[in-house]
């Protein structure tokens, strides 16, 4: 299947297309060009998780700035004037696809539209792989969450490392290698959400959060997953959703359900009061991230550390036992 940046192509808001086209890219006095590329040249990406591979990858090769911090959701995210100059002043430009970043869509677009390379990791990794994920009746369907299936999101190291060998090949065989260096770690983690997320009671692995973000996650490693919201957080819950899902862990006699880190948690807390108003007690089980990964310089703020702290906090609420990648 095949996804191309003019497949979400709409038309450009007046104001920001307006701001791009003024806003040049700023040269520096700090830069060295080497092979036709200046070093070190400017990536901006926009959400985290991306952000995180990028830099792995690029090494001191390049300025690599993401846009969307923690805490925030992407799905709702309304692109700044700073953000708009940033996009149009970077040599490359990374995001994940699919509508995650819906309303930064029509920026992405004009911004592509000059000539620069702007590459949508998640659309790469589904062209290339057929990564779909599957509805009950068989048919198929997009889910930008694929960062949730460590293996999945390994699919990204590849595209990041052949983008940055393409813009600057004096450097492609250090990229490839920085790739082949985080796969590996990548590859180290998965095994242990798989081994982690096995010791959860076969009757107790399903995950209850906030939105549908989790599907990946669910398919990977044997988890049933129910979000209250959508895969967009843009979409509403409404009451009878909430007391059919009520109904489900009060019969599943599910023990946690779990808030996000960029959603609110008014949903998940409505469903621990019906519960308890069914005579079942359901506790909120932590706090996950699902859009974005947690504060800057932190363990929780890179993607390993993000995938690290969801598995632990989720198998050991669910009735397994992890003690955290760092430790295994």
């Amino acid at each position: 299947m095949k996804f191309e940046l003019s497949t979400f192509k709409s038309m450009a808001l007046l104001g920001l297309a307006v701001v791009v086209a003024s806003c040049a890219p700023e040269t520096s006095s700090q830069t060295e060009v080497v092979d036709g590329a200046e070093h070190p040249y400017k990536i901006v990406c926009t959400v985290g998780m991306i952000t995180d591979v990028v830099r792995n990858v690029a090494g001191d090769y390049a300025e690599v700035e993401g846009l969307i911090g923690e805490g925030v959701d992407p799905h709702l995210y309304k692109p700044t004037r700073s953000d708009v100059v940033k996009l149009s002043g970077a040599d490359l430009v990374f995001y994940n696809g699919l509508l995650l970043e819906g309303k930064m869509t029509d920026v992405l677009v004009r911004v592509a539209s000059t000539g620069k390379p702007v590459k949508a990791v998640t659309e790469a990794i589904l062209e290339a792989t057929d990564y779909l994920m599957e509805k009950d009746d068989g048919s198929e369907h997009t889910d930008p969450h694929v960062w949730m299936d460590v293996s999945g999101w390994s699919k990204a190291v590849p595209v990041i490392a052949q983008t940055l060998a393409a813009y600057d090949s004096a450097n492609a065989e250090t990229y490839h290698a920085n790739a082949k260096a985080y796969a590996a770690k990548l590859e180290a983690l998965d095994a242990y959400a798989k081994k982690a997320m096995a010791t959860i009671p076969e009757n107790q692995r399903v995950l209850v959060t906030a939105h549908d973000a989790f599907n990946y996650l669910g398919r990977a490693y044997g988890v049933e997953v129910r979000g209250i919201q959508g895969i967009s957080t843009e979409s509403e819950a409404g009451v009878r959703d909430l007391e059919d899902l009520v109904d489900f862990i009060v019969n599943k006699e599910i023990p946690a359900v779990f808030v996000e880190t960029s959603v609110a948690d008014k949903n998940v807390r409505a469903l621990v009061e019906g519960a308890k108003a069914r005579k079942h007690a359901v506790i909120i089980g932590g706090e996950l991230f699902s859009d974005a990964m947690g504060q800057a310089g932190t363990y929780e703020g890179t993607y390993i550390g993000m995938i690290d702290h969801n598995v632990t906090t989720i198998t050991n609420a669910l009735g397994g036992h992890a003690e955290g990648f760092e430790k295994h």
